[in-house]
């Protein structure tokens, strides 16, 4: 097992060094690995951080201009060549430990894809927008009806899965809305899948979260369009 961690970055200044120095303390204990970094065409000094911190990680993509989370994630995983996903962003409202928990269900019980949940929670989860919770549970229940699974939380950033489950080369959307057509393409294709508590420290709007209300809907399209097509 070979575990690629796709991190993608768009004006992370601020948690940017942080955020990638909690997964290379992650080496003692996480087995084989690679950390892929996509800088999305950042205006701040992000891409000045990762040149200056290149023991960080171990392939640095640079996107020209901003060209969007899911373009950044799919060159990422075309550049990929581990045997299995997870994707870390590098705001800081993930805690990197619970990557370990992945390793060890892809180890014990050979699954096929992983969801980590920010409902059922390991040590802490930050209260949050009321709204965003909502939404979350409207596209969850949605997702478990219509794909018949038992997820409690399908829009965590931290879905882990076998790569050989997806093609890169066939994702057809740029935006948030990229989570869920890779989601749905992977439980369409696997058998085995999981759910782990994560730890959880959201961000709000003035503290520079990015997605944005509008993309519930094209989240919630992708959930249909994919269990047909």
């Amino acid at each position: 097992m070979i575990l690629s961690i796709v991190v993608p970055v768009y004006n992370e200044e601020k948690t940017l060094l942080k955020s990638l120095q909690s997964l290379k303390n992650l080496n003692a204990n996480l087995g084989k690995h690679e950390i892929i970094v996509i800088n999305d065409g950042s205006t701040d000094n992000s891409g000045k951080i990762l040149n200056e911190n290149k023991n960080l990680y171990d392939k640095l993509i640079s996107n020209e201009s901003n060209r969007g989370k899911g373009y950044s994630i799919k060159r990422g995983l075309l550049e990929s060549t581990g045997t299995h996903i997870i994707f870390h962003d590098s705001d800081l409202e993930y805690d990197s430990k619970d990557i370990l928990k992945f390793q060890k269900i892809f180890s014990d019980f050979d699954a096929d894809g992983i969801v980590g949940s920010r409902f059922n929670y390991a040590d802490y989860t930050r209260s949050h927008n009321i709204l965003n919770k909502f939404a979350n549970h409207i596209l969850t229940l949605t997702f478990n009806l219509l794909y018949n699974t038992t997820f409690t939380d399908i829009y965590s950033c931290y879905f882990a899965f076998k790569k050989e489950l997806l093609d890169p080369n066939q994702l057809q959307t740029m935006g948030f809305e990229q989570h869920a057509e890779i989601l749905c393409k992977v439980i369409k294709k696997g058998e085995k899948f999981y759910e782990v508590p994560i730890n959880y420290s959201g961000r709000s709007y003035k503290e520079g979260k990015k997605i944005k209300p509008h993309d519930f809907f094209f989240v919630l399209f992708q959930i249909f369009l994919r269990r047909f097509f």
